[in-house]
C-alpha cells in the first residue's frame, strides 16, 4: 500500500508542509554554499535560533488555532502583545509577568464576552479592540516608546538555555526557554484539545454552534474561555518578545497577525472552524519562519518577500485546501 493511501486527510497538510520544510532548507543550503562556502541552514545553532524565534510566534498561532477551530477570529492579538509587554515592562518588578498575563487574559475575555453575548461578528468586535488598545498605549505613552526595559525573569524567561549550553567554552547551542515554554504551552494545549471536554465542546461549536447549543453545551462560556485562551497566549508572546529585546515597543504584534493565521491555515485546520490538528500548526509555524529567513539571507526586496510568502500559502491551500468541508 502506498504512503499516500496510508495517509489520513489530517495528516496530508502535515506532510506536505514537512515537504516544504525540507525544500526551504535544501534550497537554503545550496545558496549559502554557493556564496558563502559554508551550509549554514542545516548548521545547529541556526536551527536552534529559528526554534527560538518560531517559539514566539508559535504561542500566538497556538491561541489563534482555538479561536479559528470555533470558526471564529481573534483580531486584537496585535495589540494584545503589544499592551502586556508595555505595561508589564512599564511596572516592573515582580508582578510583571502576572501583570502582562492578567492584561491579556483581561482582553481575551472582553473579547469573548462581545462575540457570546453582544453577538457582534468576532472580525469586527477583536478588530475594534485592536484599536481601543492601539488608542489606549498611544496615550499612554505619548506617541512615543515607553521608558521602561523587560525585567530579568522576561529576559531570562526568553534567552535562557538551562539545556544543552556549555558555560566553559560559550558556545551557545542550547534549547531557548522560550522554546521550553512553547512546549509546555502546547502540551497543555494537546491535552484540552483531545482529553476534556471543553476541547470537544470547541470542534462540535466549530462544525456547528446551533447543534452544539441544542446538545446541550454552554457555547457562550466555551467561546470566552477561548477566547480568554487566545489572549493569554497573545500575552505570554509578548512578555517573551519583550525579553527577547529587552524592550517593549509600539506595533511589536503587527508582525505576527497574518504569519499566526497563516500558520493555522497552512497547518490544515479549516478557516471555517471544525476540524485541524495541533501538529499541523506547530509545522506551519516552523515553515513560516524558515521561509522568512531564507528571503532575508538572500536579501530578497520587501516587495520579493511578500509575492513569495503569499505564493507558498496559495500554493500550499490549493494542494490540500480545495477539498475542504464547506459549511451552511
Amino acid at each position: 500500500m502506498s504512503l499516500t493511501l496510508r495517509l489520513k486527510p489530517a495528516d496530508k497538510p502535515i506532510v506536505i508542509a514537512g515537504l516544504f520544510i525540507l525544500a526551504i532548507l535544501a534550497i537554503g543550503t545550496v545558496y549559502t554554499l554557493a556564496t558563502q562556502g559554508t551550509a549554514t541552514f542545516i548548521a545547529p545553532a541556526y536551527l536552534l535560533q529559528q526554534l527560538r524565534i518560531a517559539a514566539f510566534l508559535g504561542i500566538v498561532a497556538a491561541g489563534m488555532m482555538v479561536v479559528i477551530l470555533l470558526g471564529h477570529i481573534d483580531l486584537s492579538v496585535p495589540w494584545t502583545i503589544a499592551a502586556s509587554a508595555m505595561l508589564a515592562t512599564a511596572y516592573g518588578g515582580a508582578w510583571a509577568v502576572p501583570l502582562g498575563l492578567g492584561v491579556g487574559l483581561l482582553i481575551g475575555v472582553v473579547n469573548g464576552l462581545g462575540v457570546a453575548f453582544l453577538r457582534v461578528p468576532s472580525m469586527i468586535f477583536t478588530l475594534g479592540v485592536n484599536a481601543v488598545l492601539r488608542g489606549l498605549m498611544v496615550m499612554l505613552t505619548g506617541g512615543f516608546a515607553p521608558q521602561s526595559n523587560a525585567t530579568p525573569l522576561m529576559i531570562y524567561l526568553a534567552n535562557g538555555e538551562p539545556i544543552g549550553f556549555d558555560a566553559a567554552s560559550g558556545h551557545r547551542f542550547g534549547i531557548a526557554n522560550a522554546v521550553l515554554v512553547w512546549a509546555l504551552l502546547s502540551a497543555v494545549l494537546v491535552f484540552l484539545l483531545k482529553r476534556t471536554p471543553m476541547g470537544r465542546y470547541i470542534y462540535a461549536i466549530g462544525n456547528s454552534e446551533a447543534a452544539a447549543y441544542l446538545s446541550g453545551v454552554n457555547t457562550r462560556l466555551v467561546l470566552i474561555g477561548s477566547f480568554a485562551l487566545c489572549g493569554l497566549c497573545a500575552a505570554t508572546a509578548g512578555l517573551l518578545i519583550a525579553g527577547y529585546s529587552s524592550k517593549a515597543c509600539q506595533a511589536r504584534g503587527d508582525a505576527y497577525l497574518l504569519p499566526a493565521i497563516a500558520a493555522v491555515v497552512i497547518g490544515g485546520t479549516s478557516i471555517l472552524g471544525g476540524q485541524g490538528r495541533y501538529a499541523g500548526t506547530v509545522v506551519g509555524t516552523i515553515l513560516i519562519v524558515l521561509l522568512q529567513s531564507v528571503l532575508s539571507v538572500m536579501q530578497m526586496p520587501e516587495a520579493g518577500r511578500q509575492i513569495i510568502y503569499g505564493l507558498v500559502i496559495i500554493a500550499m491551500l490549493l494542494v490540500y485546501g480545495r477539498g475542504g468541508r464547506l459549511r451552511s
